[in-house]
Order: structure tokens, then C-alpha cells, then sequence
């Protein structure tokens, strides 16, 4: 990492490891943090930790401990962090950034050989598989496929949410899942600026080297439930229709989870309503991925899942 500012008088000759990996942490995954770390070799990766918890003091007598950065702030998330510290001048130097998430299981896993495919297939952003007989899984798309090295879409013939040949939005397209993304040095100044490019090309799923999404509440909840998909090859073009079946996580009505993500929907549709505003008054604002409008209406259920329904036209034609 480089300053902002100012011109240093004496260029290091230390080599400077080319990639970057930043976990945001607690104490208490201390032990899956270090199997993740031990994945990445020192010589090409600098860690760095975001303790959201205060505890740094803990973590000393990790051997690789003493050469990560060590970031602190109570009870943020990884985005505030990922915010604030990673602002895309000062990871310049890093030509790759994993920015994961603490509950991953990494057996299946090498750094070194998935950055050599996501170079080879020349991925902007992408993530591991999830091993789908293990993980915590929303979205068929991160799903690993034993037949393939990467997947970049899915399709899906029935049911909502369909995805075919010629679906170019996500999640059937141009999808990575927020908990073990992988930035290059261009796209994250990109999406730090939350700005996207090609995400039908650039962005895929490395099955290859896959991993385990744990699904381990950070900042309190409950872990009773997973979410699991039953057709882990959804990728693949089918001969034949097919269906899937998606079992929905048991949360708490009250529960604090339930809480925060009905708060995290007040917010997305306030950020809708702000950006509709900003693009009716922009005339020269061209939407490059402009999709079908279906005229729906949202609501809340009892454990803070937003439902989706059309809306019908009762008026006479």
C-alpha cells in the first residue's frame, strides 16, 4: 500500500506481494481466518484483516500474524471497511483483491492456479464455485459445476426468474455473490465507484477451485437453517426442460436478521427512487443494459422476504 500523498525520496527494494486478501474478521472464526490465510502464499498476497469485533490482541501468535495490516472498527460490515481503506489509489499496487468474507471453507481451494485461470479467461471480477452438498447457497449461478473451469451464466426454463440463451442481466448473466468476490486491479476502481463494464464477458464463477460458504452470522443471528439449491449444473445448456427446488431459510419473525434486511429493502427502493429522479433529468443518460419493465408491486412477509407479484391492468383497452 502507497500514501495518497507526498513522493517517497527512496524507492523499497522489497518486493511487494502483487495481490491483496481482506477479511473482515472476529475472534471467534479466528481458526477458519487462519486456514484461509494459509491458502494464500506471503510472497504474493499482503493480508489484511478489518476487525469488527476490537480484538486484534488475540491474533498474535498466528505466524503471519505479525506481517498483516490490522484494521479496527466495532461492529462494521466488510463494504464499510472496503470503503474507507481500499479506496483504489491507495491498492494501486495490487494487481488482484479477494475481498471474503470469514466464514469460507477453502479444502478445495488454491490462489495461485485460480488467479492463472482468471487470467487465462480474462475475468474481471469473478468468485470460487460453492460446493452445493456443503454451502449456504442464494443464487444458483455461484453453484460449482464438476463438468466446467468457469461458468460466466445459467439457465433456467421454468419457474420465475427464467434464464436463457439470450438473457444478458443477472442473476443469469454478469453475477458474482458478495461474500468471496475477486476484483481486478481496473475493475475495482470500477466497482469501488459502483460503476460496472461487460459483465456478461468479464465476470464469472471459477469451478475449478471451489469453496464452502458457511453462512456464519458476523454480527449476530441464527445459523438453524441453510439455504440449498438442487440443481448444481444449471449452467449447463439443457436438452431437456427441468425444474429446481429452493428451500427458503426458517428465520424468526422477530428475529434481528428479519430486521436488517427489511431495513437493507427500505433503503434499495429509496436508492431506486433517488436514481430514477437523477436519470429523468439527465437527457443524455443512456441505459446500456436497459431490460423488459414488468409492472410488479413489493411486500413484506412476516420474516422480512420481500415478495414480488404482477400487478394486473384493470383498466379497459
Amino acid at each position: 500500500m502507497r500514501p495518497l500523498w507526498g513522493v517517497s525520496k527512496k524507492r523499497s527494494r522489497v518486493k511487494v506481494p502483487q495481490n491483496l486478501l481482506a477479511i473482515a474478521v472476529g475472534i471467534k472464526q479466528k481458526e477458519n481466518v487462519n486456514q484461509i490465510v494459509q491458502k494464500f502464499p506471503s510472497k504474493n498476497f499482503t493480508v489484511m484483516l478489518f476487525h469488527y469485533d476490537g480484538v486484534t490482541d488475540k491474533w498474535s501468535d498466528l505466524e503471519w500474524s505479525n506481517r498483516a495490516i490490522h484494521i479496527v472498527a466495532i461492529n462494521q460490515t466488510k463494504w464499510w471497511f472496503a470503503k474507507r481503506f481500499l479506496h483504489p489509489d491507495v491498492v494501486a499496487d495490487y494487481k488482484y483483491i479477494f475481498l471474503w468474507d470469514e466464514d469460507l471453507g477453502v479444502e478445495n481451494f488454491h490462489a495461485d492456479r485460480y488467479l492463472a485461470i482468471m487470467e487465462d479467461e480474462g475475468l474481471e471480477i469473478s468468485q470460487p464455485g460453492l460446493d452445493s452438498n456443503k454451502s449456504e447457497v442464494h443464487h444458483r449461478i455461484t453453484v460449482r459445476s464438476p463438468r466446467s473451469r468457469v461458468h460466466r451464466r445459467i439457465y433456467k426454463l421454468r419457474g420465475s426468474g427464467r434464464c436463457y440463451e439470450n438473457s444478458t442481466g443477472p442473476p443469469c448473466t454478469g453475477w458474482v455473490e458478495m461474500m468471496a468476490p475477486v476484483f481486478s486491479r481496473v475493475a475495482w476502481r470500477c466497482a469501488w465507484y459502483m460503476i460496472q463494464g461487460d459483465r456478461s464477458k468479464k465476470v464469472g464463477v471459477i469451478d475449478s477451485e471451489y469453496i464452502v460458504h458457511k453462512g456464519i452470522p458476523s454480527l449476530g443471528g441464527s445459523d438453524d437453517s441453510k439455504t440449498m439449491l438442487a440443481t448444481p449444473d444449471a449452467h449447463i445448456p439443457p436438452k431437456s426442460s427441468f425444474s429446481s427446488s429452493i428451500t427458503a431459510p426458517a428465520e424468526s419473525a422477530f428475529s434481528e436478521r428479519a430486521e436488517v434486511r427489511r431495513q437493507s429493502y427500505s433503503e434499495l427502493d429509496i436508492f431506486k427512487r433517488r436514481w430514477a429522479k437523477a436519470v429523468s433529468e439527465d437527457k443524455c443518460w443512456v441505459d446500456p443494459y436497459s431490460q423488459p419493465v414488468h409492472n410488479t408491486v413489493s411486500k413484506f412477509n412476516s420474516t422480512g422476504e420481500k415478495e414480488l407479484g404482477v400487478k394486473k391492468n384493470t383498466s379497459n383497452s
